[in-house]
């Protein structure tokens, strides 16, 4: 029954995808068809195939272990604050010091041009697969392990020349994968101190993010098809630019990189839970208490009791969370989640897209360690937030991309929320993909 709702949630996932089509007529249903098969096997050979998976798990372990690494340099500047047994986990220590090195080995790796040969490789298979031009295919490729305004730079020369199918591809690409220090914060998020769980929850997410590639390839072909074939390029160019003179100063920009994107995340978690817990006052003291019924019984009834008996206890009241809920609880229960936790998931959902994701997976980690959630519904949760793709993302991406092609600021703009759609339907279907394989 699952299997069969979760075809069921793909096929309404793509039907709304061609409601918001700029052009019906125009998709490739080959290349939907293709990039929906690329991410079928993608999921199985992880999941389901022994030696792969095995394989898959093992590279898990391996992240994990060198994410261990980031111990010894915030050890040495924190001290004992940056020991989970002595100290706790605390978020700074623990998941901002994490980003803050896993930037600067990307950026070395990307000077030494390992990163990019790998990128190819998969640019290479999407490019086969699914008939894309060569700066969508690396694009979309790199967003696997670099962000949505790091990414565009391996296809910079050729971005002013873009149509606007293929803008739209490149900025759905950024919108539906993270960036690998994120994802590494992610893992720490997540697993907590315990290796163990780190590595399951490492599995997740790099698997998420690669499925997420050919995902947002098929939505972004769906809402804006490509109508003017002529003019690409399926040649595959990589950006010849160099990240540094030598390796120690692209590890050096790569850790002022990583520290602004890490100050960046921890302020934004600060000032968003603030904000949520102020708007959450009013809804939940004022509103939720001051809304209501006298029963016959001469009582007081208010909102946010009536809330709290609906859901079991699982919302106190009136918040922000439970609007989140019942708006986004459809599409969690067509990815499989069962109809009792829907309303916990699709407030995780709506987190996601009206927030960030960090603030979804913050809550998913608490209702994780209460036991409020389902082992399945976990997945499913740490599946469908795999992706950048919040509002916020679009001025990020409009004044990231547009500064390497301003000739471009004005399509970026215009494709903005169309992009956030097309990735936010991305990463339901592979927290769909996740339901029915896993």
């Amino acid at each position: 029954m699952e299997i069969v709702r979760g075809f069921v949630g793909v096929l309404i996932i793509l039907g709304v995808a061609v409601a918001f089509s700029r052009n019906r007529k125009a998709i490739d249903w080959r290349l939907v068809g293709s990039g929906i098969l690329l991410q079928i096997v993608i999921g199985v050979l992880i999941t389901q195939v022994p030696f792969v998976k095995s394989g898959f798990e093992s590279v898990s372990e391996g992240f994990v272990t060198f994410l261990g690494f980031t111990e010894a340099g915030a050890g040495f500047l924190f001290g004992p604050l940056a020991d989970v047994d002595s100290s706790g986990f605390i978020f700074v220590f623990q998941v901002l010091t994490t980003i803050v090195f896993f930037s600067a080995v990307s950026t070395g790796l990307y000077y030494l041009g390992i990163l990019q040969k790998i990128v190819w490789v998969l640019a290479w298979v999407m490019k086969k697969t699914m008939r894309l031009s060569g700066a969508e295919s690396l694009s979309v490729a790199g967003n696997i392990f670099l962000g949505q305004t790091e990414a565009p730079l391996l296809v910079k020369p050729f971005i002013a020349g873009m149509t606007k199918s293929e803008l739209m591809c490149l900025m759905t690409g950024g919108m539906a994968t993270i960036a690998g220090g994120v994802l590494a914060g992610y893992v720490k998020f997540l697993g907590g101190s315990d290796p163990v769980e780190q590595a399951r929850f490492a599995s997740y997410l790099l698997s998420a993010s690669v499925m997420n590639a050919p995902a947002a390839v098929v939505m972004a072909k769906i809402l804006f098809p490509e109508e003017h074939h002529d003019q690409i390029d399926t040649e595959m160019k990589v950006n010849p630019e160099s990240v540094g003179v030598n390796i120690i100063d692209a590890v050096s920009r790569g850790t002022s990189d990583g520290l602004g994107l890490a100050m960046n995340v921890g302020a934004m978690l600060l000032s968003f839970i603030a904000i949520i817990a102020a708007i959450n006052y009013m809804f939940t003291d004022l509103l939720g208490e001051w809304i209501g019924y006298t029963s016959d019984e001469d009582v007081w009834i208010s909102l946010n009791m009536m809330i709290k008996e609906s859901t079991s206890g699982a919302f106190e009241g009136l918040s922000l969370e439970y609007l989140f809920g019942q708006v986004f609880r459809v599409f969690a229960y067509i990815m499989g989640v069962e109809w009792s936790e829907s309303l916990l998931v699709g407030s995780l959902l709506g987190q996601k897209t009206a927030i960030n994701e960090f603030v979804a997976y913050s809550n998913l980690s608490e209702l994780k360690a209460a036991g409020d959630l389902s082992s399945r519904a976990i997945i499913i949760s740490t599946y469908a937030l795999c992706g950048f793709s919040n509002f916020s993302s679009i001025a990020i991406q409009v004044g990231g991309i547009g500064a390497l092609a301003p000739s471009q600021q004005a399509n970026l703009s215009k494709l903005g929320l169309l992009a956030l759609l097309a990735a936010s339907l991305a990463c339901l279907m592979t927290g769909t993909m996740a339901g029915i394989i896993l």
